[in-house]
């Protein structure tokens, strides 16, 4: 399987404002100290080496969504946030090159940030293309419908073309999408939430978004210990730090990083991507949190296999 990550942000899509753009580019400026390059090319492989993610790079400000490559005939996305948009451009290049214009989205939870996304789907103008929505809320289309009021968005959900199908799904019991097996958990979210997995081929992904874990409360976390089981890569909600879990941000409806790492090595994870960033943090302010996380691991791995710790940025593709 392939994660491709298209929107990684938390309740609300963020951008780059001028004068972050220009404090990177100044960074750059000085770390070139004064050298000529012959081509962009060059000064591309010269702030490669040289600089860090968050002054040559950005973590991206779109909302939740990522796509799963590995179903047979058929795309697998999960959420429907603003990252949706850019997905829905790049599978339409992709049903050009002969790609089935099948989508199966699997659906977290129905706030906002995670459905915003849908109005402007391209595909979902499409006679041609079949749209699954699989949830544990049986008020899925509900909530899709009520954003394309005419209160609230100019074109109506009856104005899209695709066939739609919303399929409502019990956690714990497996069940098969275009050859890949997905089970759901239930989560504590307001309006609740869902986690999935997604298995195949001997490999395991986990997706498991706006969830809070309690570090006081471990304990209850069993089952998602073997939720996360094995898994090659368990995408994770990190959106705060452990301070603000359990002070300002308890009941939130977010966990931290630290929790995180903990559930991972409990569940012998592979792999943890960071997710659902808070939209108040910078670049700086996601890669010290990475940082931070990665030194964590490092300090409470004790005997166990050592934990991958990645930071997802829009536009991060991972193999499985």
């Amino acid at each position: 399987m392939l994660v491709r990550f298209w929107g990684t942000r938390g309740s609300l899509p963020v951008a780059q404002r001028a004068d972050a753009i220009q404090a990177k580019i100044a960074h750059a400026l000085v770390a070139a100290g004064g050298r000529r390059f012959a081509d962009e090319a060059e000064a591309d492989a010269f702030a490669r080496a040289n600089l860090d993610f968050a002054a040559y790079g950005a973590y991206g400000g779109a909302t939740s969504c990522v796509e799963i490559e590995g179903a047979d005939g058929a795309f697998l996305v999960c959420d429907l946030g603003s990252g949706l948009r850019e997905f829905g451009i790049d599978s339409v290049r992709r049903i050009a090159g002969g790609h089935p214009p099948v989508y199966h989205v699997f659906l977290s939870h129905l706030h906002w940030d995670h459905i915003m996304g849908f109005p402007f789907f391209g595909p979902a103008f499409n006679p041609a293309a079949t749209i699954v929505i699989h949830s544990g809320h049986a008020d899925a289309e509900t909530a899709l419908r009520r954003q394309q009021e005419e209160i609230s968005f100019p074109v109506p959900f009856d104005w899209l073309r695709a066939k739609f199908q919303f399929v409502v799904h019990p956690p714990g019991q497996p069940f098969d999408v275009a050859g890949v097996t997905v089970t759901l958990v239930a989560q504590h979210h307001s309006h609740d939430s869902y986690g999935y997995r997604f298995e195949k081929g001997g490999r395991a992904v986990i997706y498991s978004t706006d969830s809070e874990h309690k570090v006081e409360n471990m304990d209850a976390e069993a089952a998602f210990e073997g939720f996360f089981a094995e898994a090659d890569l368990v995408i994770c909600d990190t959106m705060y730090s452990l301070g603000d879990t359990v002070s300002l941000k308890q009941d939130w409806g977010h966990s931290s990083n630290i929790v995180a790492v903990d559930l991972c090595h409990a569940a012998g994870a592979k792999r943890l991507a960071l997710f659902h960033h808070e939209p108040t943090y910078t670049d700086q302010d996601i890669q010290r949190m990475h940082a931070e996380t990665v030194r964590y691991e490092e300090l409470v791995r004790a005997d166990r296999p050592q934990l991958e710790v990645i930071c997802a940025y829009d536009g991060l593709e991972v193999a499985v």
